[in-house]
């Protein structure tokens, strides 16, 4: 079905929620999947798949390690782009913007709510920095795992969360002939506005 102006939402945050809904019926994948692409001080990008884990009018929310290599870059050049690609529907959503740190009242909500095992590897975890061997990441999670039998997981020191509020937002559909509907929002005034771009 072509995508029409006249037939979207008026604001991404209505549009991307309909299309969401619409997409975790026939997803073959977790649909919370999510390119997160970050630069750092010195522009050089980088990308990774993350989980989407909370989406309002006021934006995107993702966790992960405050020390990780996508947690230097947001500190150093707080800005961030995600894509969503939904191979079922043919569909694709770039969202990008400035993030903001979340509260650690939120974050330990959120973190408490994870699976023990997902808490106790956050709890090890030096993300994205060498581990001398997988036997001592064995090792350091059992240990930890035994150490807190019984017990809450504290909440890493070095773990957080972001909340990306969009700036532009595209939704992406496939068209016969390589015709793809582009239908960009950016802000104006209180509201959006709403672009078609060439394909």
């Amino acid at each position: 079905m072509r995508l029409q102006r006249g037939r979207m939402q008026k604001d991404p945050y209505h549009q991307f929620d309909a299309w969401y809904r619409e997409y975790r019926e026939v997803a073959t994948h977790d649909p919370t999947s999510m390119i997160l692409a970050t630069a750092d001080a010195g522009g050089k990008p980088s990308t990774r798949v993350v989980l989407l884990k909370g989406y309002s009018p006021e934006g995107f929310l993702f966790y992960s390690n405050l020390g990780s290599r996508k947690g230097n870059d947001l500190a150093a050049n707080p800005r961030a782009a995600l894509l969503f690609h939904w191979p079922e529907k043919e569909r694709q959503i770039r969202v990008s913007g400035p993030v903001s740190d979340l509260d650690r009242e939120q974050v330990l909500e959120y973190f408490h709510s994870r699976p023990r095992g997902s808490q106790l590897a956050a709890a090890i975890s030096k993300q994205s920095r060498p581990v001398p061997s997988l036997h001592q990441l064995v090792e350091e999670h059992h240990h930890m795992r035994s150490k807190l039998e019984g017990q809450e997981v504290p909440l890493p020191d070095d773990w957080g969360g972001w909340l990306l509020k969009p700036e532009e937002v595209e939704f992406w559909q496939a068209g016969a002939d390589r015709l793809h509907d582009r239908i960009l929002y950016t802000p104006e005034g209180a509201g959006w506005k709403l672009d078609r771009l060439y394909p």
